[in-house]
């Protein structure tokens, strides 16, 4: 009889992994996530990260981290509405809401936890969900959680999206419009004036995750909302802390009454221990560098826009980014792969992003550059694009 503790049916799903060419390891990296890294042993230039501003090993970070837990303790000890409400939370709250030019910002432990404790604790049977087809996973399992119906709109298609809105209005009490504020495979903007003009047509609220525009878009990385100038039309805008902020965590910015009924029906903050003091103390310190000035996103958006001219004019495939994502589309899934592998080889890491990540057929390396690197670390990565791209004869 066979054991039931072998778990042979989870062997069996892996052993599928292996035969399908997707079974992975996990990279192991040695020390602070820079732009030039020791991972697996080697040294590489890290073009993976999504430390958009080279802020997770800071050393004013660091300060404000060890600070926090001198002041409060390694960890908060209880949910924030038991006894881990700490003063550190509603300082950060009350700093959020001001760098987000909104009223109010509730936290969570992470971006994910945002999008799966929100959804479903602002909407419920009757209402109707209508999401952007390339959303972001959390956002899907975030819709799967809560009661109302759901509808797909194209991406970015608005003729689209008002068409779902036209049939299905006034079958539905609320209607929440939800779209990625930055879209990570590509590094498209959605179209969020139109959208939100949309929303306001048909008296439909809107929704925005923000975790690839939260400190890069905007003015000194206040997001999409600001960058489209749209301050208190967004319902919900949701913030990562854990990119370009570069600690762990995520917030809601938008209403004080939107604040008050997360409070009460949020469950990963209602059932999870709040953040560590360590992670608030830095983003403290993070957005306080980020309301002081904009050269971190200066630095940014410039390393970005070098990368991608000496990318495209070697003839790489880049794709429509309107971001510091850089795609370089490959195409098929094997030669994608094959040429991640030989990039890491020669001393780049960028992986591979391919089916069901993205449609078959549209495999990409996904780079991504931050304020961290040097022109010197992105020109030899540039080199080292054009070595490969040749030897794989991806470049004439």
């Amino acid at each position: 009889m066979a054991n039931v503790h072998e778990l042979n049916y989870l062997k069996e799903k892996i052993e599928e992994l292996k035969k399908e060419g997707v079974y992975r390891k996990l990279p192991i990296l040695e020390g602070a996530n820079e732009a030039e890294i020791i991972l697996n042993g080697e040294k590489v230039i890290n073009l993976s990260s999504n430390n958009y501003l080279g802020f997770a090993n800071h050393p004013r970070l660091k300060k404000a981290a060890i600070e926090a837990v001198e002041k409060y303790g390694a960890g908060a000890g209880a949910v924030r509405t038991i006894v881990g409400n700490m003063s550190i939370h509603e300082e950060l709250e009350e700093l959020l809401a001001e760098f987000k030019r909104e009223e109010a910002a509730f936290i969570y432990q992470s971006g994910f936890n945002c999008n799966a404790g929100t959804i479903q604790a602002i909407t419920e049977a009757g209402d109707l969900i209508i999401s952007d087809e390339l959303n972001h996973a959390s956002i899907i399992d975030g819709t799967r959680l809560s009661k109302a119906d759901r509808k797909i709109f194209k991406h970015s298609d608005l003729d689209n999206l008002e068409q779902v809105l036209k049939e299905n209005r006034d079958k539905y009490k609320n209607v929440l419009i939800i779209t990625d504020g930055v879209f990570s495979m590509d590094g498209d903007i959605a179209k969020l004036p139109e959208i939100v003009e949309l929303a306001e047509k048909y008296e439909a609220m809107t929704y925005v995750d923000d975790a690839h525009g939260s400190g890069v878009l905007g003015e000194s990385g206040r997001g999409t909302v600001d960058h489209f100038g749209l301050h208190g039309r967004v319902d919900f805008s949701i913030g990562t802390l854990s990119k370009a902020i570069g600690v762990v965590g995520g917030y809601v910015a938008g209403s004080k009454t939107m604040y008050e009924w997360l409070n009460h029906r949020a469950r990963p903050v209602l059932f999870s221990t709040s953040l560590p003091p360590a992670a608030v103390g830095a983003i403290m310190e993070a957005i306080k560098m980020l309301m002081e000035s904009t050269e971190y996103t200066d630095k940014l958006w410039d390393n970005a826009k070098y990368f991608k001219q000496k990318l495209g004019t070697l003839g790489f495939n880049t794709g429509h980014s309107e971001t510091p994502i850089t795609p370089v589309i490959i195409g098929d899934e094997a030669e994608t792969m094959e040429f991640s592998k030989k990039l890491l080889e020669n001393g780049v890491f960028v992986s591979a992003i391919v089916f069901p990540t993205v449609p078959r057929g549209t495999g990409r390396v996904r780079c991504m550059v931050t304020a961290g690197h040097t022109k010197e670390q992105l020109d030899r990565a540039v080199n080292i694009f054009e070595k490969v791209g040749k030897e794989m004869k991806i470049l004439e």
